[in-house]
């Protein structure tokens, strides 16, 4: 294993642990060593995210793992990013996603999940919580101009503002800027069809491939 591998699967497992310091540590490591950064973020910080997020849908991780993690990611995050623009070169984002659950829903942690997913995987993401409303969901495609949509559901009851969401930017007439994808515990695929959905991911890890589907981002 070269000297670049070997810190790269440090890193990963100081992400996977979640220690913060450790990351970072290693990260100014991956500057002194002048292994290109950009590298190190896709290779090494990206990568234990995702791995992390496959354990999880396993059932061998829990949610305090990955939110653990995601602050580890972003603590080297701070410190690699910076070197990739004086380089002059950019992180690669795939677009920018707005996801929030539902008016009437409180459930929090299959969205948190997929939010921090997303962002692993490139995606800017603007997350508006939990119980959010059809009217607060028009205004937010105004205000941030996403590609990507996420709505998510975990009760039979509140999965219905999911229709009710979509039929409210369709009246806003803002439909067609956007790619929307719903999921949550009582959806279906056939359920997003119905309701007009561009999509519809059972998990987190098939929400990450779902959007780089519609965004026609090669796997």
């Amino acid at each position: 294993m070269s000297s670049k591998e070997e810190l790269f699967s440090k890193i990963r497992d100081a992400v996977v642990d979640g220690d913060s310091g450790e990351v970072s540590v290693l990260c100014r490591r991956v500057l002194e060593a002048g292994v290109d950064p950009l590298e190190a973020i896709e290779g090494a910080l990206v990568a234990a995210i995702l791995e992390l997020g496959d354990r999880w849908v396993r059932g061998e991780a829990f949610i305090a793992d990955l939110i653990a993690a995601a602050d580890a990611m972003k603590a080297g995050l701070s410190i690699l990013k910076g070197e990739v623009v004086k380089r002059g070169r950019e992180v690669r984002h795939l677009g920018r996603a707005v996801i929030g659950t539902v008016e009437g829903d409180i459930h929090e942690i299959g969205k948190s999940i997929v939010a921090i997913l997303w962002e692993a995987a490139g995606l800017e993401v603007i997350d508006l919580g939990v119980d959010v409303p059809p009217q607060r969901f028009v205004e937010a495609i105004r205000q941030y101009n996403p590609d990507v949509v996420g709505m998510s559901a975990l009760m039979t009851t509140t999965m219905l503002k999911q229709k009710e969401t979509i039929e409210a930017i369709k009246h806003a007439g803002l439909r067609d800027r956007v790619k929307i994808v719903v999921g949550g515990a009582p959806t279906t695929e056939e359920w997003a069809r119905e309701i007009g959905a561009d999509g519809w991911a059972p998990d987190a890890i098939s929400a990450v491939k779902l959007v780089k589907r519609l965004l026609g981002v090669e796997e």
